[in-house]
């Protein structure tokens, strides 16, 4: 069984909180998700962690736990087109802010993975650099923006088997810069990333 430091539940005992993560910054294809949560104050799971750290099948099974336990959740995406406009940055941001959108309560400070964010909505924000590996809020919102993401991506290999999405998730492994070299890329490829293609 997997066993983790325990997380912190709290960057202040004063305000709502909400953990903000997003997935799939890297990638050469598919969209950058992003999730927000919010943990209700009974929320005990000692195998939530860092969703890197995580194995698929754990992953999946916290879900469903996650989605039941918290306070809200909320879960965004945003497709290449909007990446290839915006760059990756401002996108990966924009989708956390439309996570916080969707929320059902309001947050009194926001809890980021990473040291890059926009203000939003007028409420305090702290960037935490692998924040997701110290902050359960955050670290339950990278699981949910991950299983959310890697779904799609396996879905998405359905219609393009040739990527091998179902197991590259769209990042940029051998199988997916030989596909991309033999059949080019597609619609759900990311054109400002370099693609190594012929």
């Amino acid at each position: 069984m997997l066993k983790f430091m325990e997380l912190l539940r709290k960057w202040s005992e004063n305000y709502i909180e909400a953990g903000c993560d997003e997935v799939g910054r890297g990638c050469l294809s598919g969209p950058v998700v992003a999730a927000a949560v919010i943990l209700d104050e009974k929320f005990e799971q000692r195998l939530v962690n860092d969703s890197k750290k995580l194995t698929f099948k754990t992953r999946m099974e916290l879900d469903s736990y996650i989605k039941d336990n918290v306070k809200c959740f909320a879960i965004s995406e945003l497709p290449p087109s909007f990446i290839d406009q915006h760059n990756i940055l401002n996108a990966s941001i924009h989708a956390m802010h439309k996570a916080l959108d969707q929320l059902t309560v309001r947050p009194e400070l926001i809890l980021v993975d990473g040291n890059k964010f926009h203000p939003y909505n007028y409420i305090p924000h702290q960037c935490i650099i692998k924040g997701d590996s110290k902050f359960l809020s955050i670290a339950a919102a990278s699981i949910l923006a991950k299983n959310y993401r890697d779904k799609l991506m396996m879905e998405l290999h359905n219609e393009h088997p040739e990527y091998g999405w179902n197991t590259n998730f769209g990042y940029a492994t051998k199988k997916h810069q030989e596909a991309l070299n033999k059949y080019g890329i597609s619609k759900h490829h990311r054109l400002s990333f370099r693609l190594k293609y012929d």
